[in-house]
């Protein structure tokens, strides 16, 4: 009862049938790890474009108020409600001049008529 279980896996291993059976175990084992692979890979994958999903918008509005800090003069330390009061400020005011020019314009050419 003492002997040890390894003459009889030498036994065994010598035994065609038995072979063919641990390398079948080996390819399930080997196909099984391969499944979790690429389960692991997919999961991964979800998770990262999800993560990517979640950050895109922000990273968008960041960039377009660093853009709008840069247009709008005197705003590159505000923070963001400032610089929408401000920008819409900034667009009146070049309403108010473009409509300056254009009575301007109006005035002068008229003024060329005569």
């Amino acid at each position: 009862m003492g002997d040890s279980p390894q003459p009889l896996l030498e036994l065994l291993s010598k035994l065609p049938l038995w072979s063919k059976y641990l390398e079948s175990q080996g390819r399930r084992k080997w196909a099984s790890s391969q499944i979790k692979n690429i389960r692991c890979k997919r999961i991964l994958m979800k998770r990262r474009a999800r993560l990517d999903r979640s950050k895109r918008p922000r990273n968008a509005v960041e960039r377009k108020v660093r853009i709008l800090k840069k247009l709008i003069p005197d705003c590159e330390s505000m923070g963001v409600e400032m610089l929408f009061r401000e920008t819409a400020d900034y667009i009146m005011a070049l309403q108010m001049r473009v409509k300056v020019m254009q009575i301007m314009v109006n005035a002068l050419s008229a003024g060329s008529d005569d």
